[in-house]
């Protein structure tokens, strides 16, 4: 892998609110509009391969300190969620949420995320 691609990493709440998308996606539309949704938010994933400030992210320090945020509409696609994200050492994303639009960032913050600063273990899956 070339020296400036970064990788990105889902936190547990991240994994969980992806798997939540997909099921409530397959519920209210079908199986079907859950898999192309789901490639929705994998293609925005893939995206930030590029890099914390890819096109069309905003940085949100008011939010918390690194923080930014991607709609997963890009490139034509239609979606209603958004990454909450923040860089971390290593060329690292980490995916702190995948939230939809019309809810309040601050009421979904994990409370123990880890600092920017903080390099004591992982506790984001490969």
């Amino acid at each position: 892998m070339p020296d400036n691609v970064w990788r990105a990493r889902l936190s547990e709440k991240a994994e969980q609110d992806l798997i939540d998308i997909t099921r409530w996606t397959a519920r209210k539309f079908g199986a079907r509009q859950a898999v192309t949704y789901r490639g929705i938010i994998l293609s925005a994933l893939m995206e930030l391969r590029l890099g914390p400030a890819v096109p069309g992210s905003k940085k949100r320090d008011e939010i918390g300190l690194g923080l930014h945020t991607l709609s997963v509409a890009r490139r034509g696609r239609r979606g209603s969620h958004f990454l909450l994200y923040r860089p971390r050492e290593g060329r690292i994303i980490e995916i702190v949420r995948i939230l939809h639009m019309s809810m309040e960032i601050e009421r979904h913050l994990p409370r123990d995320a880890p600092a920017l600063d903080d390099t004591g273990g992982n506790p984001f899956s490969d």
